[in-house]
């Protein structure tokens, strides 16, 4: 119920201000420069956005800041953190964007070039950004003023530590955007020459990109230093969404840079093959690729190095090589998709020129054989780099060959390999008897009957393949696993403690279902020998001998029904199995940590951080193909 009063309130607040805000902003703007208009219409609206969203704004935030002063699990809530920080980036981030398009105006007016050709808010003037920059400021300082205020009165900082850090990235990325795209602007310009045609780039774009250098570059330094200073907190150093932010940037760089340079191998192979190609024609070409691929490999290098170092600081061997070996399978499946469509280019492109009869070499097929060498030189290597290393640890012996056999990573690149296979080999062989069928019952051929058969042939070859490959990678992997867990279940001695009720036969019931090769004991009393875990019921663990209080090693607690013996948490289903399931993870070397007890809210910052890191993603691509377009 708080929940749903707290969400209620702040909403309200949030978007009152916001209404108050910008009603404040273009009543100003209608009064200074009259550039939305100056009429009684705009005017009135101004002043209606102003007069009713004020006092609504004002009843909802005081009457929330009341509840916060009262009551502390509202002044620690999830909801509450959110709101300040959201309102920060609200009214920050127009500052921010009022001041670029105001510093690249300014500088296409001293370059002496039209101020529409602006990147940003090219139809705005000075009192515009200069107002919205003002009020923006106000209202973000009041409510930093707030937000500083209220940190050393939380009784909890958890919640407005996650959220203020989801904030700091979301800036780091803001600015690092700005950064490469400034970058990749003068980078363009640099690489072009001009040919005289109209509608050429012109100086507008090399003050566009410094415009973007000189308010992304000092914001993206320095929010990145406030998070590179906040490391001195364990949390801030173990946060996933640290280690999140940085695979997502260090493969993002990977990613853009084969692409690019796939790309501009395409454009030299071209010319090699000699396809007709002026040099600023040249130039031009690769010049695209070249601007995006450039910032984003020094991206990739930077951050990339970060990953890295993060990683090397994690303690626990185990879940040090888990985190390097996500990356490398990323890498991997990537390399392994750009080869396939390498390879299925160079297979289609021969099975064209030789059953099609197309002996003749023109441009466009001098460009289908540059594309697709360019692209299998560009991702071959790096699958067959990552894939050599990826199989070099799964083949090593003892725990560390072990682990990386059984990780959970390696099992979904496996059967998301097998999937491939299967779904590709499924879709080309229905589209080979489909032309089988369908030629056999109408009677009718064509010249590109032949080209298609052999197509869709040696698609569903290379895919036959893929599958083949990886399913005997996967069954060697399980051979190797089952006899190395085999021999840890059996060197792993376990005890049941018997407390009556059939307790100790449907333990070892269970435990024969899921680890068939641990020695069990089944014991109601103090037995001989050295064990490495025991599990007892919850009942007999209150009222235990000396002998149980006194055990070394693990013990798993079953709860039990018992006179008195009231569980907080409730007993699940079936706790036998899962305290079966506990003693094979612990027999077969693995942890059993308690569960992990988030938060809702903490959920939904660490998705809103993925959607923006898919974004983020999706935007670099969207450069590169136009970048590549142009």
């Amino acid at each position: 119920m708080k929940t749903v009063r707290r969400l209620y309130f702040y909403a309200v607040a949030l978007i009152g201000i916001e209404v108050v805000l910008w009603g404040l902003i273009n009543l100003l703007r209608s009064i200074v420069s009259q550039t939305v208009g100056g009429t009684a219409e705009v005017l009135a609206r101004a002043l209606a956005l102003t007069v009713v969203g004020l006092p609504i704004f004002l009843f909802h935030w005081l009457w929330a800041q009341r509840l916060a002063a009262s009551d502390e699990e509202e002044r620690s809530a999830s909801l509450r953190a959110i709101f300040f920080y959201g309102m920060l980036l609200a009214t920050l981030i127009p500052l921010i964007q009022n001041l670029l398009a105001l510093v690249n105006r300014s500088a296409l007016i001293a370059s002496r070039l039209e101020p529409g050709r602006a990147i940003l808010g090219g139809a705005g003037t000075a009192p515009d950004n200069l107002i919205a920059i003002a009020i923006n400021g106000v209202v973000a300082l009041y409510f930093w003023s707030v937000l500083r205020a209220e940190w050393p009165r939380l009784p909890d900082k958890d919640n407005f530590t996650d959220v203020r850090r989801l904030y700091r990235y979301t800036w780091v990325i803001y600015g690092l955007l700005m950064t490469i795209f400034g970058a990749q602007q003068i980078l363009r310009y640099i690489f072009f020459v001009p040919t005289g045609l109209l509608g050429e780039m012109t100086r507008e774009t090399i003050v566009n990109g410094l415009a973007l250098l000189l308010i992304g570059t000092p914001l993206w330094v320095y929010t990145w230093n406030v998070v590179q200073g906040s490391l001195a907190d364990e949390h801030e150093r173990d946060s996933n969404l640290r280690l999140a932010i940085l695979y997502i940037l260090a493969l993002s760089g990977v990613l853009t840079v084969l692409t690019t340079a796939a790309m501009v191998l395409h454009t030299l192979l071209d010319g090699l093959l000699g396809t007709a190609m002026s040099a600023s024609e040249l130039v031009n070409r690769v010049g695209g690729p070249l601007s995006i691929g450039v910032p984003l490999g020094a991206i990739w290098a930077y951050y990339g190095r970060w990953l890295g170092h993060h990683i090397d600081t994690i303690a626990e061997p185990v879940r040090r090589a888990g985190m390097k070996r996500i990356y490398t399978y990323i890498l991997s499946a990537v390399g392994l998709g750009g080869a396939f469509i390498g390879a299925a280019m160079l297979v289609e492109f021969i099975v064209e020129r030789l059953a099609g009869g197309q002996l003749v070499i023109d441009d466009t097929v001098r460009s289908n054989l540059s594309r697709a060498i360019a692209v299998s030189a560009a991702w071959l290597p790096l699958w067959l780099v990552t894939w050599r290393r990826l199989q070099g640890e799964a083949a090593a012996a003892g725990e560390a060959g072990d682990h990386a056999r059984r990780s959970i990573v390696r099992r979904a690149y496996l059967y998301l390999a097998l999937f491939a296979g299967v779904i590709g080999g499924m879709i080309f062989a229905a589209a080979l008897v489909y032309e089988l069928i369908n030629t056999a019952l109408t009677g009718q051929g064509n010249s590109a009957l032949v080209t298609t058969v052999l197509n869709d042939l040696q698609l569903l070859m290379l895919f036959s393949i893929l599958l083949a490959y990886h399913l005997v990678i996967m069954r060697r992997d399980g051979r190797s696993a089952a006899i190395a867990l085999a021999a840890r279940q059996k060197a792993y001695k376990l005890l049941v403690v018997d407390s009556g009720k059939g307790f100790g036969k449907a333990v070892k019931a269970a435990l024969a279902r899921v680890a068939p090769n641990v020695p069990v004991t089944v014991t109601a009393r103090q037995p001989r020998g050295k064990f490495d875990a025991m599990i007892v019921s919850g009942s007999r663990l209150i009222d235990a001998p000396q002998w149980v209080r006194l055990f070394r090693g693990a013990r798993i607690v079953v709860p039990d029904t018992a006179d008195g013996l009231h569980w907080a948490g409730g007993i699940d289903a079936n706790p036998i199995h899962k305290a079966a399931l506990v003693a094979r993870q612990l027999a077969e070397g693995q942890a059993a940590p308690p569960p992990a007890r988030r938060s809702g809210w903490t959920m939904i910052v660490y998705l809103a951080a993925g959607l923006f890191g898919l974004q983020l993603i999706f935007m670099l691509v969207a450069l590169v193909v136009s970048s590549f377009m142009d």
